[in-house]
């Protein structure tokens, strides 16, 4: 009897050393990167993707070594089953335990998306299908819904003049409705309390003034002549002038094929300020700060008029006779 309980004893003792030797070379494996060197790998894992796949592709791009005992070191933790799927920038020189953590807790590659000044919501569409998963028709349906856009708070029919151009990072699965409400959560901080008092005081509402800095920023690139664009415009609307704005004829023609015609300019629509007077119903493109802050504090001048010099700068005047000299002098020469 007392020999069995030795067999035993011993028996127990071997097996308790065979375990813990196994224990502690997973303990060393998992703090032992497979390379070196700051190289990063692209590693997307697709969601409900079988665990053994997943290992087997990571082996063959280098990341681990050993498959069985990368999988026994993640089934020891219980990681197997909370795998995230997601686009991942894995290191050559991260131990088996980094890569573990940064699949566990979805630690994704984030790309960077840079939105820039004066972009309309079907720009911005395209911009984004080429940086995430979102096609531009999931963009635009959701940036129109406005179902949504009423859920956000925002005063027009579409998320147009709200979506702040800025540089974003987002993974590349993100989803239209997470991306456009940080768009809009951003022009919520940058849009000061002290700009609504200020659009109070120009008996304007705010989505007016996003309205105008919108054509504002369609008007012109020079960051001087903003205050001097926003000016006649003011004026324009004291007066009950039409603004007579080719930017938002163009916005709102379907299909714009570049050519502004005399036809385009007669035809009546919403957006056709040389029809209509006053403001669009609402913004033609996503001011940048700029503009906003042009459309709020305007020059002080008598200029009603301007007119394009060709060479980003425009021609300002306080009376129609002078304007068409100008006219004359820019746009008909020869």
């Amino acid at each position: 009897m007392k020999k069995i309980h030795a067999f035993l004893l011993v028996g127990l003792l071997i097996c308790f050393c065979v375990i813990s030797g196994i224990f502690l070379d997973l303990l060393q494996y998992a703090d032992a990167p497979a390379g070196q060197g700051s190289e990063r790998v692209n590693f997307s894992v697709n969601p409900g993707e079988n665990f053994r796949l997943m290992i087997h592709r990571l082996y063959a791009l280098g990341l681990i070594r050993h498959p069985h005992k990368f999988s026994w070191y993640a089934r020891l933790k219980g990681y197997d089953k909370i795998i995230k799927a997601g686009d991942y920038r894995l290191s050559l020189s991260a131990t088996p335990r980094q890569i573990l953590d940064i699949l566990v807790h979805g630690k994704v590659a984030l790309h960077r998306i840079t939105i820039p000044e004066g972009y309309n919501i079907y720009q911005i569409a395209s911009l984004v299908s080429q940086n995430t998963k979102i096609s531009e028709r999931a963009f635009i349906q959701k940036a129109t819904d406005t179902s949504f856009v009423k859920a956000k708070g925002i005063p027009g029919e579409t998320f147009e003049g709200y979506l702040f151009p800025e540089t974003y990072f987002f993974p590349k699965n993100v989803l239209p409705e997470d991306l456009i409400a940080a768009m809009v959560q951003r022009f919520r901080e940058v849009f000061l309390p002290e700009w609504g008092l200020r659009a109070n005081a120009l008996n304007m509402t705010v989505h007016q003034i996003i309205t105008l800095a919108s054509i504002i920023e369609k008007e012109t690139g020079a960051a001087f002549e903003r205050p001097l664009i926003s000016s006649v415009f003011h004026n324009r609307l004291k007066k009950g002038m039409r603004l007579s704005s080719d930017p938002t004829v163009i916005y709102g023609i379907r299909n714009f094929n570049g050519n502004l015609t005399r036809k385009d300019l007669e035809t009546v629509t919403p957006y056709n300020t040389y029809r209509i007077k006053g403001l669009p119903p609402g913004p033609i493109a996503n001011p940048g700060i700029d503009s906003i802050q042009a459309a709020l504090y305007p020059a002080e001048t008598d200029y009603l008029y301007f007119v394009s010099k060709k060479d980003a700068t425009h021609q300002f005047s306080t009376n129609l006779k002078d304007h068409n000299r100008a006219v004359k002098k820019y746009q008909l020469k020869k």
